[in-house]
């Protein structure tokens, strides 16, 4: 991958730095070094972009090939990673403040707050009463041009699951 000079690459760790262990500081750091979006790293270990983003916050889970490739494309040393981060580890999800302080993560909390019954409504209607995983889960970012600004379109593509009887 080539470095691209015209890209902001947001490499804060401010986040991860709260997390143990400290391989997610190395993988911040390591992506700054190569000046790589999360969109670049993903293509070069065949992932999402989220699901990598996700990972460097140490939010996501990666297995043992997953790893050494990420060590790969990162420059890494091999089994630093997995040494840290590997079978024997699993994520403490959820991280940050509620309600959370970050602007842009605050303005998502928002989306929930003002529609987030109207959304549960019309899953209901469509549906029936379950819930949308977040397990079974895929998200999508774009960027959609538009003369009076342009738009950021978030899919959240997530397996109905419906309540149980007994």
């Amino acid at each position: 991958m080539a470095y691209n000079a015209n890209v902001s690459i947001p490499c804060s760790n401010a986040l991860s730095s709260r997390i143990q262990p400290e391989a997610f500081s190395e993988l911040f750091g390591a992506k700054a070094r190569r000046g790589w979006t999360f969109e670049q790293i993903a293509q070069a270990i065949n992932k999402d972009e989220v699901w990598v983003a996700a990972l460097f916050y140490g939010q996501a889970k990666a297995n043992e090939d997953e790893l050494r490739a990420l060590a790969n494309v990162l420059g890494l040393t091999p089994g630093r990673l997995e040494g840290q981060v590997g079978p024997h580890w699993y994520p403490n999800r959820g991280i940050g403040p509620v309600p959370p302080t970050d602007p842009l993560i605050y303005r998502l909390f928002e989306g929930v707050l003002v529609y987030g019954h109207a959304i549960k409504a019309i899953i209901h209607e469509k549906f029936g009463d379950g819930i949308m995983s977040m397990i079974d889960c895929k998200i999508h970012i774009d960027k959609k041009e538009d003369p009076m600004g342009d738009r950021v379109v978030l899919t959240f593509d997530g397996k109905f699951l419906p309540y149980a009887k007994w």
